[in-house]
């Protein structure tokens, strides 16, 4: 069988080709490389100004005082904001309670059960719609849900107000996080005689897991510094509180608080509670990941 020959110039054009190609591909990957590194820029600069100022003005308040005290009147050096840092983890406690739950069923329903549905469909309108309405107006509807048939302000009202702005954004990403489980392994569990709730709990949140965590972090780091629905249903406290059905203090307000004061004294703490609250949350947030990740280590090997 005879062999082909290829002329020494078309040997030559698709060398050349090829180079041209390879320097196409190279430049095209340095272009998306420098993209990637100059988006990733774009997004940490803000964040890490922002840290460094609140260091910056906030570092030199923090002390023993203000880890354990509560505030001072006004014209008393000295206090701190330790009954706001405990109403925060109180409040927060509750509301991510109530909401992560209901949140992962709302998404587990959406997902697994109500997919074409008109309930479904409902829901997820629903949830988009609470997703972009703000804050204030969150307050005003806690207010008038819980406070008016209290007929008081109490930490119960704050934490059901921002569990309520916690359950859209768990609901969507717990959806999301489901959808990319292959249909393949739902497949093989009922194959097997699996019964479709078990495989939903033993199978599919575990493999989305990962995932939902991370939605709930999100939502989690939303409602911890918001102040207007705390204003509206929380209202503040100078004091210890002993009961949720009182109203109780919180960082966020506490921040809102003395950064309207005249006070230089309160300026400052409120820069070391503003420091305060954005190291409680990215510490959150960091040790839930470290938490994930080291579980799916475990559980890869």
């Amino acid at each position: 069988m005879a062999e082909l020959q290829m002329s020494p110039e078309i040997s030559a054009e698709i060398r050349r080709a090829s180079r041209a190609n390879q320097a196409t591909r190279t430049g095209t990957d340095h272009v998306m490389t420098a993209l990637a590194v100059g988006g990733t820029i774009i997004v940490l600069v803000p964040l890490v100004a922002i840290l460094v100022y609140l260091v910056y003005k906030g570092a030199s308040s923090l002390n023993w005082a203000f880890f354990t005290q509560t505030p001072k009147p006004v014209g008393e050096q000295g206090g701190g904001m330790a009954n706001s840092i405990l109403g925060s983890a109180i409040v927060l406690s509750l509301a991510s309670l109530i909401g992560i739950p209901v949140g992962i069923a709302g998404g587990v329903y959406l997902a697994e059960y109500g997919a074409g549905t008109w309930l479904g469909n409902v829901i997820r309108f629903v949830a988009d719609v609470l997703n972009g309405v703000p804050s204030i107006v969150m307050g005003i509807a806690g207010y008038a849900l819980v406070v008016v048939h209290q007929r008081h302000f109490s930490a119960f009202a704050g934490g059901i107000t921002l569990a309520i702005m916690m359950v859209p954004t768990v609901t969507r990403t717990t959806e999301e996080m489901l959808l990319t489980v292959p249909n393949s392994i739902r497949e093989a569990a009922y194959g097997l005689g699996v019964p479709r709730w078990r495989t939903v709990m033993s199978i599919s949140l575990r493999t989305a897991a990962p995932g939902i965590i991370t939605g709930c972090m999100l939502a989690f780091a939303r409602v911890a510094g918001e102040t207007a629905p705390l204003l509206f249903t929380a209202f503040g406290s100078q004091f210890y509180s002993k009961s949720l059905n009182q109203p109780i203090a919180a960082l966020p307000l506490q921040i809102f608080s003395y950064a309207l004061s005249p006070y230089d004294e309160w300026h400052r703490l409120a820069w070391a509670g503003a420091l305060v609250l954005i190291t409680m949350i990215m510490v959150s947030v960091g040790l839930v990941r470290y938490v994930t990740s080291r579980g799916q280590l475990k559980g890869g090997s």
